[in-house]
């Protein structure tokens, strides 16, 4: 299915194929304290139609995964997952018309991930 998105204040937009049957929430301390509820969709069919310069990257702890968020509105878009480079997981509040409530909720333990200053310690 084809679907659109943008930021609040639409800065960035995207379109991207996927069939969605299930929306992520993950407990890691970066998508616990902004609330993420998230799509999950292949690298490859992922597109920013508007607005690239407009992204943020924020890495943070082992630097594999890239969180973009709006660098106007703030508002987080999407991000390349750690646990797996060739999916991203989009904020599901960003996609246009779509009804977050209408897909089962999959909760992720990102909270035990390991952490670099973990694997220093090994």
């Amino acid at each position: 299915m084809h679907y659109t998105g943008t930021c609040h204040c639409g800065a960035v937009a995207f379109a991207f194929e996927a069939e969605l049957d299930e929306l992520v929430r993950c407990d890691c301390s970066l998508c616990a304290k902004r609330n993420a509820l998230m799509a999950t969709v292949p690298k490859g069919q992922f597109r920013i139609t508007r607005g690239e310069q407009a992204l943020c990257l924020y890495r943070w702890n082992s630097g594999v995964a890239m969180h973009y968020f709006c660098g106007t509105c703030g508002v987080y878009v999407y991000h390349q997952r750690r646990s797996n480079p060739g999916l991203l997981s989009v904020n599901a509040c960003c996609i246009d018309g779509f009804d977050p409530e209408s897909l089962p909720v999959r909760r992720v333990d990102g909270r035990s991930m390991s952490t670099v200053a973990e694997q220093k310690k090994l």
